[in-house]
This record gives C-alpha cells, structure tokens and sequence, in this order.
C-alpha cells in the first residue's frame, strides 16, 4: 500500500504541532500548514512537507489543493485544526470581529474541505474537524468563540450525513483544556479589546481569567494527539472524540445543569453578579 497522506491545518505550535508529529510517527506523510515563513521551514527541518497557508485566503487555497493532486493524486486524512479565540465582550468586539471569528473558525472549514474533496473522494478518506466543549458551554465574555464551535458542531453533523455517500467518514474533537499557546493568543487579542473606554473595563481581570481559562491544569496536546490518532485507526471509527480537562464534565453541566443555577454560577464566576 502507499503511503498514507494527512493534511494538518495550524501546525505552528500546541495542538497543531502535535498532531503533525503524531501522524508522521505513525507512519503518514504529513503536509503540515502554518501562516509565517519561519514555521514553515521549522516544519519543513523536521521532516514535514511545510506548507504556508493562511485558511482565509482562497486563491491559497485552491493553490494548495492543485499541488496535492499534481503530487500526490488523493488525500487520507484532513485535520481543520486552524483557529482562535476571540475574546471579549461580544459588543466591544461588534458584528466585524463576530465575522473575523467566523472566519477562520467556521467559513475556512467548509473553504478548504470543498477545495479537497475530489482528493479526499479519490482515498475515501477522513475529515477530522477540531472543535471544543465551548461549543456547548456558554460562557461569557467569549460568545463569539462558542458560537463559532456551535456553529462547526451543526456543519459537521450535516457533512458527516452528506459526505456518507462518497465513503468520506467524519469525526469531530471537541477538546476541554490543552496546553497550547491559544491563552497566550487569546489574552494578546483581549487586551487589544477591551480599553478604558469599554463598559466592561471595570471587569478585565474577569475577561483576562476567560482568556486564560483554556490553560487550566491543561492535558498536554500529545494526548490528544495519540487518543486521535487511536480513533482514527479504530473501526468503526467513534462520530465524537473528547480530550482534556472539562472535555467531560462541561457538557455534562450544560445538559443537565437548570439553566437558572447555570446562570448564577457563570454570573459569579465572571463578575457579572452586580452592577456597573
């Protein structure tokens, strides 16, 4: 047999990195994307095919998907790993940064998965889309994020069914708390927000504990990567896989918990219990 193909989206660091390094280790030949230069090469020095992409960018895109059928004739596995978080108050942030949010998170998933589909068809291959518990778990001050992993939940469900005919199966990862720069990155962007102007101001140390949150007592993201690579040679394969920290127990509380005692705890928890 030849050798497996996986494409791997944000493979600059954290999670992305990790994946790369599992799905080569297992034997695939890993086109790994990131969008600066020098992650490019530090991928290509470590054995990776190093792509530069930025999902946002169509004619990338497309690029992309011409050399994969110029060089390769098919694709065995996607990983729509590229995202961020966008923190905030929803109305600091306003419908431009609802829509920046969407995206990358959203609108570049469906993007690169339609640009690869005649190679994924060509491998009966696997789209893997990695989402997040927020995307169950509302929380405030990043309405934004969850809604876009909300969003990703419903897309993946309905390309799981429309993808069935072609023998293109789907999974979705829906992680809790993995250790990656997405705080660091997260709390960069937070703090370009929400200024002295913002109503919220007075609640930024609140805001900051959100954008940080995604570090607490974090699962390395080797873990996730080697329990992914395990549903992935599992068959059948599981619809849905949940790693990390609160990967479990999150959506437990958003199920079950009374919406009214739900909105009490994350009303204490963010300093939303008072006035302004």
């Amino acid at each position: 047999m030849s050798q497996p193909v996986a494409l791997i989206t944000g493979c600059s660091s954290g999670i992305g990195r990790a994946l790369a390094e599992t799905f080569q280790g297992a034997g695939y030949r890993v086109w790994a994307t990131a969008r600066r230069e020098e992650d490019v090469a530090e991928l290509n020095r470590a054995g990776f095919q190093g792509v530069r992409l930025d999902v946002n960018d169509e004619a990338a895109v497309t690029s992309l998907a011409e050399r994969l059928q110029r060089e390769v004739g098919g694709l065995d596995l996607l990983i729509n790993n590229a995202g961020y978080g966008a923190m905030g108050p929803l109305l600091d942030a306003g419908s431009e940064g609802l829509r920046r949010q969407f995206e990358t998170n959203v609108f570049a998933v469906v993007g690169l998965t339609r640009a690869l589909f005649p190679l994924l068809r060509a491998r009966r291959g696997l789209v893997v889309n990695i989402g997040s518990v927020s995307g169950l778990l509302v929380t405030p001050f990043a309405g934004a994020y969850c809604a876009s992993k909300a969003a990703l939940h419903a897309l993946n469900e309905a390309l799981r069914l429309e993808l069935a005919p072609f023998a293109i199966e789907v999974l979705e990862v829906q992680p809790g708390a993995i250790a990656s720069q997405f705080g660091a990155n997260a709390s960069r962007a937070m703090d370009s927000l929400v200024d002295r102007d913002s109503p919220w101001w007075p609640l930024r140390r609140f805001i900051q504990a959100r954008a940080a949150a995604s570090q607490d007592n974090p699962t390395p993201a080797a873990e996730l990567a080697r329990l992914l690579l395990a549903a992935v040679q599992r068959q059948p394969r599981p619809r849905l896989l949940r790693v990390g920290n609160g990967s479990r127990a999150l959506p437990l509380l958003a199920r079950w918990l009374p919406s009214a005692l739900l909105d009490k705890v994350l009303k204490k928890r963010f300093g939303l219990d008072g006035r302004l």
